[in-house]
């Protein structure tokens, strides 16, 4: 993806803390007996499944969007999804009353897809890959002046989900390690932000799933590389 033209830093990060004040859910952090039991320590889990489109994605996809201009409300946003980032842009898309297309290929699970039609937004299906749908959220940028929100690479975005630190931070003061998901590095990098930003000493590890880690693949390569999507199992796409 088009690599972002700029950082977003701790200031960024409080600022979208304000904006989303009302916006989102301030989700609660509770803790796992069943984890602390297993790893004997004191495991925390941070859920945005509470979020109204069950997962943190609406965060930055929110502050995002709150900080377009009138002119590129107007035009509308489009972005390229697995189905997360997609439902957030439709979901936020929808308060703001912004027209939305999210591309995605044909291997996102159909209750995702279905969810995002469900919010009004339209759904474009191309190609094999996120690289592929990518293409075609670019051309409609280039051919109908859209506004591209990427679901990571993008400062609005990281800042947003980077809200979640900050209230790790609050409810767990002494927290000294913290696991977040990464894929494209947009929660990871917010989380890292604020954090850091905040007490340098904590730790964050993240988390990549084995069938497309592409950020374990870049960081052993020193660049951005590509790696092979493959298709969910009919298990998966029932869990999803």
């Amino acid at each position: 993806m088009p690599a972002t033209h700029s950082t977003p830093d701790l200031h960024q990060v409080y600022l979208a803390r304000q904006a989303l004040l009302g916006q989102v859910v301030r989700t609660p952090l509770v803790r796992s007996e069943s984890l602390s039991r297993r790893f004997e320590c004191e495991a925390w889990l941070k859920l945005e499944t509470l979020q109204p489109i069950g997962a943190f994605k609406l965060r930055g996809a929110t502050f995002a969007m709150s900080r377009l201009t009138p002119e590129q409300r107007q035009a509308g946003v489009v972005t390229c999804s697995t189905g997360n980032h997609g439902r957030a842009i439709a979901y936020a898309g929808k308060k703001l009353g912004v027209n939305t297309i999210i591309c995605m290929s044909r291997l996102v699970p159909p209750n995702k897809v279905d969810a995002i039609r469900a919010l009004g937004a339209e759904v474009r299906i191309i190609g094999d890959s996120q690289d592929q749908a990518e293409v075609e959220a670019l051309r409609l940028v280039e051919e109908q002046g859209m506004t591209y929100l990427p679901p990571f690479d993008h400062p609005d975005i990281i800042a947003g989900q980077g809200t979640i630190g900050l209230e790790i931070l609050e409810d767990l003061p002494d927290v000294d390690t913290i696991f977040a998901g990464l894929s494209g590095g947009g929660l990871a990098g917010g989380i890292g932000i604020a954090v850091k930003g905040v007490n340098p000493v904590v730790e964050l590890i993240g988390v990549s799933m084995d069938r497309g880690a592409a950020m374990v693949e870049s960081l052993k390569a020193g660049k951005p590389v590509q790696v092979t999507e493959h298709e969910p199992s009919p298990t998966a796409w029932a869990a999803a």
